[in-house]
């Protein structure tokens, strides 16, 4: 109920056939519920994907679009093959709050939209029809709100819908219905290779939209397996559900279908009606087909208010209101990656942008803190050698800081770096210490590195050739195992 109108107003709006929506809200419900790696989730042909290719469908045909959902497809198999799916733990919380928080509101503003014309989707109701649609989403919220007070074994947005549905047909009122939008009836979907020229000049035209949705696709899907993760309360298999979302999007892309990936809201549909196994997104998968195929007279009968007020609760659920509450509580940074993160998902509709740009900027900001923590503490033994010993990270960031803390010319002939409470992390702080030596070795005067630990001795000893630094031979000491 709550993927048909997505479906079919992202397919519309990419200037594809309504079914094309339908068709991948199948496949991809039914492939990634049996071959997935997180139950209750699901999938289906999502706009955040579709929405990154219509520049090629309109510009190049709907044959493009296909291959390169194959080709997005194959990116996001091989991810999930090598075990990339991982890296998506290295998304911080402010980007996970902003992703949600500028979904939450591209979903509620594409249901304001339904208050169009259907007849001239350029001008608004007015008069009756509005306060029609106005009085019957309320009343759709209003079900939602309450049933589960009743009872939360038969889902609330289900007997909304109904409600709704029965009242509008009873009292014969005149609405904006599924059947305005488009029709849903049509045939089981068949094998169809992308009928384009197979060349290189065709892969240098469809990979970077193939990418570009790849990314979306993943990002999206992976994310929303974190908050399922959160929600249930169990641990989803990422890699094994990044193959699942690449197998479905290549067989979308030889059988019709526009491409997807997992979908939020119809995730938290689902979770909230108590669903937590795989035969939900399954039933939900085949029951799309069944009603392509023999109910499409029924549905295309279900009046938009229903729809649009289910998805608007969805929106508020989705929407992270402690991230509201919480906004002078932690830090200035992480309150601003979580707004641009939020602002770019608007904005743009960019979701795999969005959330690059949130994980960039809070590397910057952790990058930008840790470099501000390196201290040096000075003594002079009673052999007149001089100890630096150093705390904090010496990396990229924290080099410039660490240059400044020495007296090369005033410190006497004897320098030791004790690096006990310090890591040398990457090459740049390699470089630092050679160039400490050097300035040293200019006032004829020697240099010695202690307690560094072991990757940062293999670090160094790489750069051997490179750098010319004097390590002290820390001793290694050896515990005897208990009998």
């Amino acid at each position: 109920m709550t993927m048909i109108p997505e479906s079919l107003s992202f397919a519309i709006l990419a200037g594809l056939s309504p079914l094309t929506g339908l068709y991948a809200a199948f496949l991809m419900g039914l492939i990634t519920s049996i071959l997935g790696g997180r139950p209750g989730m699901v999938s289906g042909g999502a706009g955040a994907t579709v929405v990154v290719l219509i520049a090629l469908a309109a510009g190049h045909g709907v044959q493009y679009l296909f291959a390169a959902v194959v080709l997005a497809g194959v990116l996001q198999l091989l991810v999930g093959l090598f075990k990339l799916g991982k890296f998506v733990r290295l998304i911080p919380q402010p980007v996970m709050y902003g992703f949600l928080n500028g979904l939450a509101i591209i979903i509620f503003m594409a249901q304001v939209q339904q208050f169009r014309l259907p007849a001239d989707p350029s001008s608004w109701m007015t008069g009756t029809s509005l306060y029609t649609m106005l009085g019957l989403t309320a009343f759709t919220i209003l079900v939602v709100l309450v049933f589960p007070k009743v009872t939360k074994k038969i889902p609330a947005s289900l007997v909304a819908i109904l409600m709704v549905f029965i009242l509008v047909s009873i009292f014969g009122i005149d609405t904006k219905k599924v059947a305005d939008i488009a029709s849903v009836s049509g045939s089981f979907p068949t094998f169809h290779i992308p009928d384009i020229s197979w060349t290189l000049d065709t892969l240098k035209l469809i990979f970077p939209y193939s990418l570009v949705m790849a990314g979306v696709g993943l990002i999206e899907s992976l994310l929303t397996l974190n908050m399922v993760d959160e929600i249930t309360n169990t641990k989803g298999k990422s890699n094994k559900e990044a193959m699942a979302q690449g197998v479905a999007n290549v067989v979308n892309g030889f059988f019709g279908g526009m491409g997807g990936c997992a979908m939020v809201a119809q995730t938290l549909v689902n979770l909230d009606a108590g669903a937590r196994s795989r035969i939900s997104s399954f039933i939900g998968a085949i029951a799309i087909m069944v009603i392509i195929l023999v109910g499409a007279p029924f549905i295309e009968q279900i009046p938009m208010a229903a729809l649009v007020g289910v998805m608007m609760m969805v929106a508020i659920g989705t929407f992270q209101w402690v991230s509201l509450r919480i906004i002078n509580k932690f830090p200035k940074s992480d309150i601003f990656v979580g707004m641009l993160v939020a602002a770019i998902t608007v904005v743009l509709h960019n979701l795999a942008l969005a959330v690059l740009a949130g994980v960039v900027v809070s590397a910057l900001v952790f990058a930008w803190d840790n470099a501000k923590r390196i201290r040096a503490r000075k003594y002079i033994d009673e052999d007149g050698v001089k100890y630096y010993e150093i705390y904090g990270p010496l990396f990229f960031g924290s080099t410039a800081a660490f240059m400044e803390k020495f007296d090369v010319l005033d410190d006497p002939k004897y320098i030791v770096i004790d690096f006990k409470e310090s890591r040398v992390v990457d090459m740049s702080a390699i470089d630092a210490l050679n160039k400490i030596t050097e300035r040293y070795a200019k006032q004829d005067k020697h240099v010695q590195l202690r307690h560094l630990s072991p990757d940062c001795r293999s670090l160094l000893k790489n750069a051997q050739g490179f750098v010319h630094i004097d390590i002290a031979e820390d001793p290694t000491y050896k515990v005897m195992p208990n009998d």
